[in-house]
């Protein structure tokens, strides 16, 4: 095959003069944020979601993640070079296509790739020659040159001479006030030298800088390595919790003194376990992939099993806590907490975002009523729990307000995630026991007396 630098190819000119018309598949948390990305750099952008209502309100120019500025998708609009649809005929307008849709596991905890598949098969009738499709989505090594190629060649045309393949990992951090989709280095890869200038040429446009690495397979390794490096240690820092506070020592106390070493340490902190649609679903792609090929990874899959245990142990913890300060006793002991009433301050898996996907919250709320108590929430990014998802017997819940009248009908106030919009000090003020699955209130500096507050 004959090489021709990626600048002096068709599409490669179009990407250095922005005169390229992008595809985004998929526009969630990730899609949505790289359109605008690519938009703002200039390029014209069209985002393709099966979703209809999703579609109609981002051409209305709805706000419809939260973090990202009032104005940003209204202002894309506007300007004629963004738009959503649920065409797919625009795939075939485009010059480079970016595929960013799910990739979560099934009930057996394994890879699931319906959404990756769907979408290739969505492309594959659009495809033409000297297009560039870049996988987004988190996928296990080997699935964009052994399941996306595949699919994409099916109408005859083939990758790295037709048209142009490879994987660039999502590094999106949601509600992240320092980081974004521009300025977070950008790993690229594919398996033949055109695609992969082209998929650095388009990146290094739109993002500060593009990592190339050699192959589709090692991309797709960096984000399953990225995220199993934190599941591990966030199950130690969890382990630790429990462990130093019966010795009577406070971890977090503990982590800002070790996070002082400038070398060889650096700072986890503990919670209520983990959520989203990476961190406890990476690693288990890994292991998968490790299996089938005939190894393991027994650190990970520990790790990964503490990190589900983590939301029951806190129940434990907090029915525990409850009934030793309140000098409560259950008929049954099986539900040691029946009759106690206690609200749960956060419920989407991390602070600042309208997201609950695997969140612990949600896992923990289910605990507690297992345990016989009756169980509320409040949270500003959730005023009815939607229907769908992971837990559709808790749909139509909805967000209590934080009022001192509320807060003093609950035998315990439990702060699982930490969004900055809670007034914490009328927590303080009125809660009978509190709960800090998070540190909050050391952190902004407000005293609870030692026998109204138990870090868990």
């Amino acid at each position: 095959m004959n090489y021709e630098p990626s600048h002096h190819l068709p599409v490669g000119r179009r990407i250095v003069s922005r005169e390229a018309r992008v595809a985004v598949v998929g526009l969630g948390y990730v899609g949505l944020p790289l359109a605008l990305t690519a938009h703002d750099a200039g390029f014209d952008v069209t985002g393709v979601d099966l979703d209809p209502e999703r579609v109609a309100r981002i051409m209305q120019g709805a706000q419809v993640i939260s973090y990202l500025a009032p104005d940003r998708i209204s202002g894309a609009v506007a300007s004629g070079r963004f738009r959503a649809t649920q065409d797919n005929a625009a795939l075939s307008e485009a010059d480079v296509i970016l595929i960013c849709v799910p990739t979560p596991l099934t009930p057996d905890q394994e890879p699931d790739m319906r959404f990756v598949s769907a979408a290739a098969r969505q492309i594959a009738p659009h495809l033409r020659q000297g297009q560039l499709v870049v996988l987004e989505s988190s996928v296990w090594p080997g699935a964009t040159s052994t399941l996306v190629r595949p699919l994409l060649e099916a109408g005859g045309l083939t990758a790295g001479r037709d048209f142009f393949l490879g994987f660039s990992p999502e590094r999106e951090d949601p509600g992240n006030k320092t980081f974004d989709t521009h300025n977070i280095p950008k790993v690229v890869g594919a398996d033949d030298p055109q695609s992969r200038e082209l998929i650095e040429e388009f990146y290094r446009a739109i993002i500060t800088r593009a990592v190339p690495v050699s192959s589709s397979a090692t991309a797709e390794a960096v984000k399953l390595v990225e995220n199993s490096f934190r599941t591990v240690n966030i199950a130690l820092v969890n382990e630790l919790k429990v462990a130093l506070d019966a010795m009577g020592v406070d971890i977090w106390e503990v982590i800002d003194a070790a996070a002082t070493k400038p070398f060889g340490f650096m700072p986890f902190y503990p919670g209520p376990g983990i959520g989203g649609a990476c961190i406890p679903v990476s690693p288990a792609y890994l292991s998968w992939r490790a299996a089938d090929v005939g190894s393991a990874t027994p650190l990970i899959d520990l790790a990964r099993h503490s990190n589900d245990s983590v939301p029951a142990l806190l129940a434990a913890r907090i029915a525990a806590g409850l009934v030793a300060r309140t000098r409560a006793t259950a008929s049954d002991p099986q539900t040691p907490l029946t009759g106690q009433r206690i609200l749960l301050v956060g419920i989407a898996y991390k602070r600042d975002v309208e997201d609950t996907r695997r969140s612990p919250a949600l896992v923990l709320l289910e605990q507690l009523e297992n345990l016989g108590a009756e169980v509320d929430y409040h949270d500003p990014f959730f005023p009815r729990l939607p229907a769908g998802g992971e837990f559709p017997a808790l749909a139509g819940r909805q967000s209590v307000p934080l009022t001192p009248e509320t807060l003093e009908r609950y035998a315990a106030i439990a702060v699982i995630t930490d969004h900055s919009a809670p007034d914490y000090q009328l927590i303080a003020s009125h809660a009978a026991l509190i709960f800090d699955s998070r540190n909050v209130f050391a952190r902004q500096g407000i005293t609870v007396s030692d026998d109204r507050l138990i870090k868990v």
